[in-house]
């Protein structure tokens, strides 16, 4: 491939993104990266938002990639502006979960990560929306919306900080929820209501072990009310990835659901959400073009 042939390539990076594994960013690019292959830029994020703009602008430049380094957040902030687009996205995992990047098999280490986009894969994937707002990865409404609010404001970042929290606010009620879906509608008291259209949290935390990317479904899953005494057990199923084993668990696949409660605000991607009943939830067919490693 010639210079001429090559890929522009745009990497959008978020540099207070979870612990600081892209510290030396752009030496580690240009000690790993293909050149063969990609012709590349950097640009840095400076505020909440700015990734979206950042991809907005690279739509009118003619790139051909744009790689996310940073975390779920940065995932979810730059897929937006690229979905119905044919700009391929591409992820480095530098965030404190990383949900999105590891569900399709993305290394965690930078320099592996790197090796992987040199020698990748297209595929389409489904993108999902609430209320007409995008999200690719895990959503909710419940507990862990409510974690994500309390999260959202913590100055320490990481895995265990998102973990110490969710001990800290063992006192949260279940609450009452209206679902329709699947021509069925149920009343029901739940912890939470996830929305997967990835299998997990990030951190190798599945929430939807068995969830796809590309089904044309979401793995809506129903926490339904249980002693709180028993939610560190709870948390310590989803790490392990055995969260099916848990009989107050129920996941629905469908493409579409309403819910309508008391208090309507989700995490979408992990970003605090409000909005007026219902909520409706619903999936989008292989919208968002993606780099994978090649099997």
């Amino acid at each position: 491939m010639t210079v001429k042939d090559s890929l522009k390539t745009l990497f959008i990076i978020n540099p207070i993104a979870g612990v600081g594994k892209q510290k030396d960013i752009d030496i580690i690019i240009d000690q790993y990266l293909d050149k063969n292959k990609f012709i590349y830029d950097l640009k840095f994020t400076c505020y909440s938002g700015h990734a979206t703009k950042l991809t907005e602008e690279a739509l009118n430049n003619n790139y051909n990639i744009i790689v996310v380094v940073g975390g779920d957040g940065t995932v979810s902030e730059c897929s937006k502006a690229l979905i119905g687009t044919e700009i391929c996205m591409a992820v480095i995992p530098c965030g404190s979960g990383n949900g999105f990047a590891y569900h399709i098999g993305i290394e965690r280490d930078i320099k592996k990560a790197l090796l992987q986009l040199n020698s990748n894969k297209i595929k389409y994937i489904d993108t999902c929306e609430v209320n007409n707002l995008p999200f690719v990865n895990v959503s909710g409404i419940g507990f862990d919306a409510h974690i994500a609010k309390i999260f959202a404001t913590t100055e320490i970042r990481g895995f265990y900080s998102y973990i110490k929290i969710c001990l800290k606010e063992l006192s949260y009620k279940a609450q009452e929820y209206e679902i329709e879906y699947n021509n069925t509608k149920r009343k029901i008291k739940a912890y939470a209501i996830v929305f997967a259209n990835t299998s997990q949290y990030g951190n190798d935390a599945r929430i939807a072990p068995n969830a796809k990317i590309d089904d044309g479904l979401i793995d809506f899953v129903i926490i339904n009310k249980f002693p709180s005494w028993q939610i560190p057990y709870f948390l310590y199923k989803v790490l392990k990835g055995k969260v099916l084993q848990n009989k107050n668990v129920e996941i629905i696949l469908s493409k579409e659901m309403k819910i309508s409660s008391i208090k309507p605000f989700a995490h979408l991607d992990g970003e605090i959400k409000y909005f007026t009943n219902p909520l409706n939830v619903k999936i989008s067919d292989k919208k968002l073009k993606i780099l994978v490693p090649n099997e």
